[in-house]
């Protein structure tokens, strides 16, 4: 629910009578009719069948398909043949349908049978109300349908007209099979205003136990809370995921030369020019429900802007999405849901001046079933998930938890919007010690002042605007000891922490503003220190420079916010934590950050190739490793210029499912080419000839869904057609061509070795050693070759962004490896070739992920240096780069070689 849209595409065009009804995307099957009934009932308490009929298909290839035909149809502009679109989720088209017309006033005839089926057994309740997914219903005029059909069959994506809209209000859908019509109404029966629901309930007062920390020692508190799940290192997760694909990401959660996975918040870039762009962030602190439910969804909106600020936004521009989940009808459930809408939505965002346009909910959030006869359940707590969402206009400007150490002196300053109370209910310090019967705590942090936290938003914007914030994080799941280990892991640096000013009992003095001064209290000091590191009260670490900490520590006071001094970076390479001048706890930083990465570590090797995850975590440990870097053979301000006059025309060469062609295009736009679209359906129906074009670039993505090689798919549609296999010849035997094959493109490519001179060499890609796709920030070498892409680059070394399942060069073999000319190659962060993960991601041998002929003309590579070819494209680089990054050179030196 949060992004951006074009203003002309908020609102549904108006249907005429006779307008056509469609159906864009996969076929239906008998699977998720289940699915909106289950969603609304407890799981248990209702059939068997219906639990397993509640599975949804996921091809998101298909989905990719259906995406590309709406993309060419509103990049038509005035000419977009779309007048109005819904997505077929919950209901299926038995929803999807009747919403299109009604929201246009209009009804509609459909044919039931013109429902495309994967199934021909399905009955027509079946047909009509499956939910299949990657499906949408559309209209268009009658005299746009050769138009759309022609868009459909150039990116393969199958589609049926299933009816027309109708002047009454009248849903009809005619079953031509049984000669009826199941379903003819009036649709204001179906989607007019149902009458208010109204739901007798009681609040049921939490029982709460307070937390006891007799028995917890401050060492196995740092560990038990970095280890704990939510705090732990998420990478298992992050590393599959393809963050950089459309070449307009700026910001994801790794940080850093180490790529630590640690950001506030993520961002995006708006376009292929400028900085503009969107930044992301989310926030949810269910467990606070237990003893709070509205403290819980206050706290979730306050998670979610602290990271927020992390970016240079404005907190009026904000919008929130709010996925609420409860145990609808379970005793206090349902006046706990209420309380927290109403403190969330009527009193806290007004008060901020946040806005909730969007949201959904879950409210069967218990599940009950029956064991040897005993009746069993299990109810989760209200949860409220928040995503904030704002526009930027610099993401470059946002502000990361890595800690900066070429800044002279610095110090951190902790913001504490709790105002010293150090409330520790529902704090992973009271889950991670539980079981021990710690008790899980009565009083539970809050956001207790909106004006305070605006002050507070406005103030870290003004600071970072004015350059006085070195890093942020954000206080939350941890508290402080996690938030300052998590900037020390992102920097590989120790800190030292000074718990003097912020451990205290907040009943020893009186509350006076913002000019309290609270004692420091030596009784019961240890669960001071401990409450004082582990709250999760709202807040954020600043580091800052020394010689600007006044500056600061004014400008805070000033806006009526508490602030502490706690301590500052330190050469050791320990976490230190003070108290009284003396340390209380000590450990070494390589040692934490294994301990914090341990849970990610253990998943990773029961899901996929267990060396790797222990290669991986094993590498943790090296407090010598100098991270990623940047030594340059080549001037990125003195590149090559490019030849003014005509732009030469290259073929951006897209197979179904391919997702990488936009950022491709403008890469080759930027070094001053003439790019084109053109699908293998173009080459294959003849509608589009390589003839007409000097190259073309082979893009990543997802072709064929990767199913079984997706590389291999597409490399088999051009060598087993004639049409195509003759145009691909003809190319490849000019003089004068030449071509880039990435990712996709490249497994491709590769297995044309027999039509590309000088390729018999080249290897076949295979899955990656690790077994898992890998979407990652890593180290390459550009090695000496003929390459027209990297002349004048070679023995440069520089980070890539990589995002591949199947990258693994395999030779047929040893004398072909040995013959094969390599242009790229991974290398370690001390500049070895290497085969050791995760530095080498896909486990080729000697680090080779790139290679070309002895003409230089054809050059295939797995990594993606079209998605980087702007710094603001990757979450590291240099400070000292400007607007381009060094592997723009590539696409201008293709520019150069035409002359």
């Amino acid at each position: 629910g949060i992004g951006n849209i074009s203003a002309a595409h908020t609102s549904k065009n108006a249907l005429p009578p006779g307008a056509l009804l469609l159906q864009l995307g996969g076929p239906g099957m008998l699977i998720g009719m289940g699915g909106g009934a289950a969603s609304s009932m407890a799981t248990g308490s209702n059939s068997e069948d219906l639990d397993f009929d509640s599975v949804q298909r996921g091809k998101a290839e298909l989905q990719r398909r259906a995406q590309e035909v709406i993309d060419r149809c509103w990049q038509l502009g005035a000419d977009n043949p779309i007048l109005s679109i819904h997505d077929v989720g919950a209901g299926g088209v038995s929803n999807a349908l009747p919403e299109l017309v009604h929201g246009a006033g209009r009804g509609a005839r459909i044919d039931l049978r013109a429902l495309p089926s994967e199934e021909p057994g399905m009955t027509p309740r079946e047909v009509w109300c499956n939910e299949s997914q990657e499906r949408y219903v559309l209209s268009i005029m009658p005299a746009d349908l050769a138009r759309f059909t022609a868009l459909c069959e150039r990116e393969r994506c199958p589609f049926a007209v299933v009816g027309t809209a109708s002047a009454e209000g009248q849903l009809r859908v005619e079953d031509p099979t049984f000669g009826n019509a199941p379903v003819d109404m009036d649709l204001d029966a179906v989607l007019g205003k149902p009458p208010r629901m109204t739901r007798d309930v009681r609040r049921v007062a939490p029982v709460r136990e307070a937390l006891s920390l007799d028995k917890v020692t401050l060492e196995e508190a740092c560990h038990r809370v970095l280890r704990s799940p939510t705090v732990a290192s998420k990478n298992f997760l992050v590393s599959i995921g393809d963050r950089t694909v459309g070449g307009l990401c700026a910001r994801d959660p790794y940080v850093g030369p180490w790529q630590v996975p640690v950001a506030d918040c993520a961002a995006t870039l708006i376009s292929f020019d400028g900085c503009a762009g969107e930044v992301y962030a989310m926030g949810e602190r269910t467990p606070l429900a237990l003893i709070d439910a509205p403290a819980s969804g206050r706290m979730a909106v306050g998670e979610a802007l602290t990271n927020l600020a992390a970016a240079p936004v404005e907190l009026g521009r904000v919008k929130l999405s709010a996925n609420w989940m409860a145990a609808a009808g379970y005793p206090g459930e349902d006046a706990a849901l209420f309380d927290t809408v109403r403190a969330v939505a009527i009193e806290l965002c007004p008060a901020l001046g946040v806005s909730i346009p969007v949201g959904k909910d879950s409210l069967s959030m218990r599940t009950t079933w029956t064991d040897d006869g005993a009746a069993k359940e299990v109810v989760a707590p209200l949860s409220l998930i928040i995503s904030a969402f704002a526009p930027c206009d610099d993401v470059t400007a946002t502000l990361t938890p890595q800690l900066r150490l070429d800044a002279g002196a610095t110090e951190l300053v902790l913001v504490d919007l709790g105002e010293g109370k150090n409330r520790l209910g529902g704090s992973m310090l009271a889950q991670v010690f539980g079981d021990a019967g710690a008790g899980f705590g009565d009083v539970a942090p809050d956001l207790d002042d909106a004006a305070k936290f605006k002050r507070f938003f406005a103030t870290v914007q003004s600071l970072n605007r004015d350059g006085l914030i070195l890093a942020y994080h954000d206080r939350s799941d941890g508290g402080v000891f996690a938030t300052v280990c998590e900037m020390a892991f992102a920097a590989h640096c120790g800190v030292s922490l000074n718990v003097d000013l912020i451990a205290y009992d907040a009943l020893a003095f009186d509350v006076d503003g913002s000019e309290r001064r609270p004692e420091i209290m030596y009784g019961r000091d240890l669960q001071h220190v401990l409450a004082a590191l582990f709250c999760e009260e709202l807040g954020a670490v600043l580091q800052v420079r020394s010689a600007d900490r006044a500056r600061v520590m004014a400008r805070l006071r000033e806006a009526g916010l508490s602030a502490s001094l706690i301590g500052a970076p330190n050469k050791r390479d320990e976490v230190r934590i003070i108290r009284n001048a003396k340390p209380i706890f000590t450990a070494a930083r390589t040692k934490l950050q294994q301990t914090w990465s341990e849970v990610s570590y253990r998943l990773q090797a029961l899901r996929d190739h267990p060396d790797c995850a222990r290669e991986e975590f094993d590498a943790i440990a090296d407090a010598t490793d100098p991270g990623l870097h940047a030594k340059l053979e080549f001037s990125v301000v003195a590149a090559p210029a490019v030849v003014s006059g005509a732009r030469p025309r290259i073929a951006i060469l897209r197979e179904q499912g391919v997702n990488g062609q936009v950022e491709m295009a403008a890469a080759f736009h930027r070094a001053g080419f003439e790019a084109h679209d053109v699908h293998m359906s173009d080459i294959i129906a003849g509608r589009v000839s390589l003839s007409g074009f000097a190259g073309f670039a082979a893009c990543g993505g997802f072709s064929y869904g990767d199913v079984l090689g997706g590389g291999s798919g597409w490399a088999k549609s051009i060598l087993l057609n004639a049409r195509a296999r003759d145009e691909f010849n003809a190319f490849f035997s000019r003089g004068d061509s030449f071509a880039l094959g990435v990712c996709n493109g490249c497994q491709m490519m590769s297995q044309l070795r027999e039509l590309i001179p000088g390729a018999d060499h080249w290897p076949r890609f295979l899955r990656n050693r690790s077994e898992q796709f890998e979407a990652r920030l890593v180290m390459v070498e550009v090695t000496a070759s003929p390459s027209l892409f990297f002349n004048g680059m070679a023995g440069s070394r520089m980070p890539v962004v990589t995002a591949h399942g199947e990258g693994r060069a395999a030779f047929a073999t040893s004398q072909d490896q040995a013959r094969a000319i390599v242009s790229l190659r991974y290398v370690n962060n001390a500049g070895a070739p290497t085969e050791m993960y995760p530095a080498n991601p896909n486990g080729s041998p000697q680090g080779i992920t790139g290679l070309t002929t002895a003409d230089g003309r054809f050059t295939i590579l797995m990594p993606h240096p079209e998605r980087v070819f702007r710094s603001a494209q990757m979450s590291w680089h240099p400070r000292e780069w400007g607007e381009a990054s060094p592997w723009l050179r590539m696409f201008e030196n293709a520019r150069k070689a035409l002359g």
